[in-house]
């Protein structure tokens, strides 16, 4: 197994809506706000190559909407889904598998594209198996008012249509099961219904990809919640038990959503679990 990074852009969401009730006063401390009070996120993804599958965890907001919509989001840099994977010696064609972690737009906006004359969306991976759950995929086909605008018809639909989505198999209690993918999955649900967190056991380490249970460093504190989560004391419940977990086995968390902090471990503390140390995925992994 080979694990790369791999970053699809970045964009800018109000600092409010992100640390939910903590005041800016304490947030801005680990994520400053410029004079729009919008700070910087990232859409970093994981691209696993494991023998002859080649699986995408997320693949950040695709490139099919349209203006009005991209200037809400303040997108900036230079990366892209195909330039770094182009960086990394491959096409969107060898990807096997899209695994999306769950169907808000900045997740798998890049699952789906126009057609070359753009009547239609297709798949933005033709040769790819797409994995959700079907409990998700319920909560994301018949959207609550809260999220509604962050499940996107065009973003999830085509993908049933074209014949190429599968799921994850949950049918028991438990948080953490495996799958036929080569990793477990987490199952976390304050954020949104069913949201999946793969854990690989990598280079005698477990790595986690963290997507939305934690976004950025600045969250670790449990009362740090982003005001998107739907459950927000379950988020709490949540992190806490898995915080605890990370620090006293040493997880390696990557960050999907960090802009300055790809990998992070944490430590007990008295005041409870906070950062240990930041990382390079390179400076852990090679």
């Amino acid at each position: 197994m080979k694990l790369y990074p791999l970053e699809t852009g970045n964009f800018k969401l109000d600092g409010g809506a992100m640390f939910g009730v903590v005041p800016k006063s304490l947030w801005q401390r680990t994520n400053p706000a410029d004079s729009n009070n919008m700070i910087d996120l990232s859409m970093r993804c994981l691209l696993i190559e494991d023998g002859d599958r080649l699986i995408l965890v997320d693949t950040g907001m695709g490139n099919k909407q349209s203006d009005k919509f991209f200037g809400y989001y303040y997108l900036f840099g230079n990366f892209t889904l195909d330039t770094s994977l182009a960086n990394l010696g491959f096409h969107r064609d060898d990807i096997t598998d899209v695994f999306l972690t769950h169907l808000h737009f900045d997740h798998c906006g890049g699952a789906i594209e126009w057609n070359n004359d753009k009547t239609f969306y297709q798949p933005a991976f033709k040769n790819a198996k797409f994995w959700s759950n079907s409990n998700h995929w319920d909560w994301a086909t018949k959207p609550n008012a809260r999220e509604k605008a962050s499940f996107l018809k065009e973003n999830i639909t085509p993908i049933e249509e074209s014949g190429q989505l599968n799921f994850i198999n949950h049918n028991s209690t438990d948080s953490i099961i495996n799958t036929s993918l080569g990793f477990d999955v987490l199952f976390v649900d304050g954020h949104t219904e069913k949201q999946m967190l793969p854990m690989l056991k990598y280079q005698d380490k477990t790595l986690v990809f963290m997507a939305d249970l934690l976004p950025t460093t600045g969250h670790i504190p449990l009362p740090y919640v982003m005001g998107y989560d739907t459950r927000p004391l379950l988020t709490i419940q949540e992190k806490e038990k898995f915080l605890k977990i990370a620090a006293n086995q040493n997880y390696y968390l990557f960050l999907e959503h960090d802009c300055k902090t790809e990998l992070c471990t944490v430590k007990d503390t008295e005041k409870g679990v906070r950062l240990n140390q930041t990382f390079k995925f390179s400076e852990i992994f090679n």
